[in-house]
């Protein structure tokens, strides 16, 4: 009798191991996951040294417009080398880069001029496409965002809205979770948004993926108080 309740319970133990081992991974990963969440929310203070690697995500329309404006702004000897995204049916926003990249050139000396590659992405859905179809290549983009990410692994990343934006921003942040690659996402949500954020900043804002998040209107820091509020950047 005595044995066979010591197998009962040997078994009973030998079942309940795989639960115990998933319920041990699920929580050291939710606690890696709020840790990361902790860390990217800090501000950082004490910058590494040397420049940084930085991916600039650029979109059509006014989204590239606003960014190439920004990047006129920075101190871009701090951010390179520069690496620039754009959705694979969008050459003019690659053109606009490339055209800014050479007027840097021009004005640089020999000995500090930057490195820039220009890369496209495929798009999660075209504009009329189906949702049944897009299941597809949805699945493509990710894995193509996935082989870039791994590619360039960069430091910085920097983001203004485009779709384009969110696979690329997703995976930095599971390579943060498991400590591939620490790379800080920067999202500068665009001047038209007055009101609320658009969906590509309201996920990286919800879903704390963005260590920072600024805006241009004091309408967007009221509604959404953990976004910085940075006056018009236009």
């Amino acid at each position: 009798m005595e044995n066979g309740s010591s197998c009962f319970f040997s078994c009973v133990g030998f079942l309940n191991f795989p639960i115990l081992l998933i319920i041990g991974a699920s929580t050291l990963l939710l606690f890696r996951i709020l840790y990361v969440i902790h860390r990217s929310s800090k501000q950082l203070h004490n910058r590494p040294p040397g420049p940084l690697s930085t991916l600039i995500i650029l979109g059509s329309g006014g989204h590239t417009a606003e960014m190439l404006n920004l990047l006129g702004v920075m101190q871009m000897d701090r951010f390179k080398p520069r690496y620039y995204i754009a959705a694979a049916t969008d050459n003019m926003s690659l053109q606009k880069a490339r055209v800014m990249e050479d007027t840097l050139k021009n004005k640089a000396e020999a000995d500090t001029i930057c490195t820039s590659d220009f890369l496209q992405i495929y798009r999660s859905r075209e504009v009329g496409q189906s949702y049944i179809t897009s299941v597809g290549t949805t699945l493509a983009a990710l894995a193509h965002a996935l082989w870039l990410m791994i590619k360039i692994r960069p430091q910085v990343i920097l983001c203004n809205g485009p779709g384009t934006c969110i696979p690329l921003c997703a995976i930095a942040f599971v390579f943060k979770v498991f400590g591939i690659r620490w790379s800080s996402i920067f999202y500068v949500e665009s001047i038209a948004r007055v009101k609320r954020l658009s969906l590509s900043g309201l996920l990286l804002y919800k879903l704390r993926m963005a260590d920072q998040v600024f805006v241009q209107w004091p309408q967007l820091k009221s509604k959404y108080p953990r976004a910085n509020y940075v006056g018009h950047l236009m």
